[in-house]
């Protein structure tokens, strides 16, 4: 995901939250210091004991009641989350109830993810018992995103309060209110649980840093790769783990028995959906030259039809609609073709839609995350250079595949963490697979089981059932005879490999 890496959203003690349509005054927060981070954490660390203590049952209660008050005032937060990102109300919509899933999912999966269960221990230690128990964490901290304000964080605090943690969140300077919205229906909804169990701090960059210096079991992270880094850095120096998802540059391969006009009006959502602003949307798009031309012809038609601030918002962040001009003006510079749009679309607060033909690969439209409402393509002649070319980048989150008879060949081939085949953004709506990336987008998961493990912690257990005579191994009154058991038996058990 890209943003900004100062804001213009703060004062030196005041966060003005602004609707980034016509600049109107939406919220107004007390910016949190290194102190009242610290308090925040201190009320999660006292509330983690209540919390952490809780049966997977009761903790599966307080969050489908917290699913539910959400539910109840979903017009209300769908309102809120429109004046203060920008999206359509409908999409607003939509999110919430993606998140709404997440939450059902790990507050009903945790037990089953997350019990204590017998592994055997071995030839050798035959007379042990052995178990592997999952413990929270303790408390988590959260720095989520502007893009996707519900959606993203909810992926990192969902999981992590299911599996026993208390969680300290800090919305985007650009959506506190949403922020501080989705944090306070759990208190809503749980009056009988002790403050700190979901706590809110509000502020830019330097509030984010110092969440990062407070002592937090983990930091999970969503943002661009320069700021992750800097995430990773402030949490080595007390070695605490991080979780890092720094968006992409994922790609669309048509394949040449694809159907084209599904991929097409993929194409055209994944492209400009949410103003583009999605990190795991569509960005580059490769197609074989065989229904290059029908594809073409299909997604212009499409994209006509696609208005800036009705079908999609205006851009969030000011200063992003930059970074949009200059990537087209680069990628005109460099040979390409504006089918539909072009520089002069790119402006503030609304960026029209964008489509850009026979774009050179070293251009910044294809090597940089974007992150609006444009799309690249370019013509190639097989789905595997479609692969070479999907993997040439730095980036590894998300990809689509679209093709009738070989999408999961081609699909297992691309270096990303999530792929959906014959549709755009599949994977995002299934609540039990995992998501996250490799490379520059980062690492570790959210969602689904190896998400809900993210925020726990293994504990082995070994318990000795009985004492085999004369075979003490971990013992100073071990025996020469002990020792020609154990080297008839090692041979025996590994020296007979052909």
């Amino acid at each position: 995901m890209t943003e900004t890496t100062t804001s213009t959203a703060t004062t030196s003690e005041r966060l003005r939250s602004t609707n980034p349509a016509d600049g109107t005054l939406v919220a107004e927060f007390d910016v949190d210091g290194p102190q009242q981070v610290a308090a925040a954490v201190g009320r999660a660390r006292e509330a983690a004991t209540w919390w952490s203590g809780l049966s997977f049952r009761d903790r599966e209660r307080h969050l489908l009641r917290w699913a539910a008050h959400l539910t109840r005032h979903a017009e209300e937060l769908s309102e809120l989350t429109r004046s203060e990102n920008g999206k359509p109300n409908d999409d607003a919509y939509l999110e919430l109830t993606l998140t709404l899933e997440h939450i059902r999912w790990a507050a009903k999966n945790a037990r089953s993810v997350l019990r204590s269960r017998s592994v055997s221990p071995g030839l050798l230690m035959a007379n042990q018992s052995a178990r592997i128990e999952q413990r929270p964490l303790g408390v988590v901290g959260v720095i989520g995103p502007w893009n996707y304000p519900l959606f993203t964080p909810n992926g990192s605090i969902a999981y992590a309060l299911a599996a026993g943690n208390t969680v300290v969140f800090k919305p985007s300077e650009h959506t506190p209110a949403v922020g501080k919205f989705y944090a306070d229906a759990f208190a809503a909804a749980n009056p009988e649980a002790p403050p700190g169990v979901l706590g809110v701090i509000q502020g830019d960059g330097a509030t984010g840093a110092a969440l990062c210096r407070s002592g937090v079991d983990k930091l999970a992270f969503t943002g661009s790769t320069a700021t992750g880094k800097k995430i990773m850095a402030s949490c080595a120096e007390s070695l605490t783990p991080v979780l890092v998802e720094c968006g992409g540059k994922d790609a669309l391969i048509v394949a040449a028995d694809a159907d084209v006009r599904a991929a097409a009006d993929a194409a055209v959502w994944g492209a400009m959906s949410n103003s583009g602003q999605t990190c795991v949307g569509v960005e580059r798009i490769y197609v074989v030259r065989s229904v290059r031309e029908q594809f073409l012809a299909e997604v212009e038609r499409r994209l006509r039809r696609v208005r800036a601030g009705t079908d999609y918002g205006p851009m969030t962040v000011p200063s992003q609609v930059d970074i949009v001009r200059g990537h087209v003006e680069d990628a005109l510079a460099h040979g390409a073709t504006a089918v539909v749009g072009g520089a002069e679309s790119v402006r503030a607060p609304y960026v029209d839609p964008v489509l850009l033909v026979d774009v050179d690969e070293d251009s910044a439209a294809v090597r940089e995350e974007t992150f609006g409402p444009t799309m690249t393509v370019r013509t190639v002649e097989s789905a595997d250079e479609a692969v070479r070319l999907t993997n040439a980048t730095e980036y590894g989150l998300a990809a689509t595949v679209f093709s009738r008879k070989h999408g999961t060949d081609i699909a297992r081939r691309i270096r990303a963490g999530a792929t959906s085949i014959n549709s755009v953004l599949g994977f995002a709506g299934v609540s039990a697979l995992p998501f996250g990336g490799v490379g520059d987008s980062g690492f570790g998961r959210i969602h689904g089981a190896e998400g809900m493990l993210e925020f726990s912690r293994s504990h082995s257990l070994t318990r000795q059932r009985f004492a085999l005579p004369g075979m003490a191994l971990m013992s100073f009154d071990r025996t020469a005879s002990t020792m020609r058991t154990i080297k008839r038996v090692v041979t025996y058990r590994h020296g007979r490999a052909k």
